[in-house]
């Protein structure tokens, strides 16, 4: 008999991408003081209600009773949401889902920021209960269950990509369109747009035409972050793809990631993420065959 399964919700104080590992639970939605990111690859379901997230600088809103999918070390934040609101959350490791050798098209969006939604409108019952169903197994998981959820969820996602036709694809993309930012969004979005240039603080609030200590406080003020922390993220975000999908070396992802110098980035890469670059490509690295196929 299973126990009563309470909703969690986000933990301010856990560190920046402290792995989650792979879970499903029942999530209970909170106003976020600041982003949070993590290496997995993110499956929302929501049940009820309205889930309205700034994800990579865009508002981007969960539907009801559609699958979706991100790839978490992209800076994410509940923005909105409304009382009524039931939904479910799996995380998947990184390294598992990149040796699933899914579609090309699908594996790429999710690595480069995007949100995406299964375009089926029939699958809402048999979704809810496969999210159960894996809240369930992975409360005292053994590693043969978890093994069952893993070949679960590839499955599950596997379907979801190949509904993804030529025709169709810009149907699975959910957003709300930025013309509706404010200030502090805008100054998000426009990160998130030009993080791999030399951005400083000044030409951030140059663009929202504010006074760069004004923009700095009223930033931090809003996302419990500093802007400068804001754009590191987004570096060592693109970073992380970079590390997990190519053979680039160290040095040339470094500026390809914004950093001016390889010792600033090694830097910002050990703090954020606990290990350097080179021993997180080894642990994330895709297979040998999944490398040649996606080549």
């Amino acid at each position: 008999m299973v126990g009563k399964i309470h909703p969690l919700s986000f933990d301010p104080s856990r560190p920046d991408f402290s792995p989650y590992g792979l879970t499903c639970v029942h999530w209970k939605p909170s106003p976020m003081p600041r982003p949070d990111h993590h290496s997995e690859v993110e499956l929302n379901f929501l049940k009820s209600g309205s889930v309205t997230y700034l994800l990579g600088g865009k508002k981007t809103v969960v539907e009801v009773g559609k699958l979706s999918a991100f790839w978490a070390a992209i800076p994410h934040q509940i923005i909105d949401f409304t009382p009524d609101t039931v939904y479910l959350v799996a995380t998947i490791p990184l390294h598992d889902f990149l040796n699933w050798q899914l579609p090309e098209y699908f594996v790429e969006q999710l690595m480069h920021g995007r949100f995406l939604s299964d375009i089926s409108s029939d699958r809402s019952q048999s979704d809810g209960r496969l999210f159960e169903h894996w809240v369930e197994d992975l409360q005292a998981p053994t590693s043969v269950i978890e093994k069952v959820v893993l070949l679960e969820m590839q499955a599950r996602l596997t379907r979801m990509a190949y509904n993804l036709t030529d025709e169709n694809k810009g149907e699975c993309f959910t957003s709300i369109a930025q013309s509706g930012l404010n200030k502090v969004e805008q100054m998000a979005c426009y990160v998130a747009q030009n993080y791999t240039d030399k951005l400083t603080a000044a030409q951030i609030s140059k663009f929202v035409d504010l006074h760069p200590n004004y923009a700095m406080s009223l930033f931090q003020k809003t996302y419990g972050t500093t802007l400068n922390n804001y754009l590191t993220q987004h570096r060592i975000s693109h970073a992380q793809r970079l590390l997990t999908t190519t053979d680039l070396k160290i040095t040339d992802i470094a500026v390809q990631s914004g950093f001016l110098t390889i010792s600033r980035f090694n830097e910002a890469f050990v703090r954020a993420c606990g290990c350097s670059p080179r021993d997180y490509r080894k642990s994330h690295k895709m297979t040998e065959g999944s490398r040649k196929r996606r080549a």
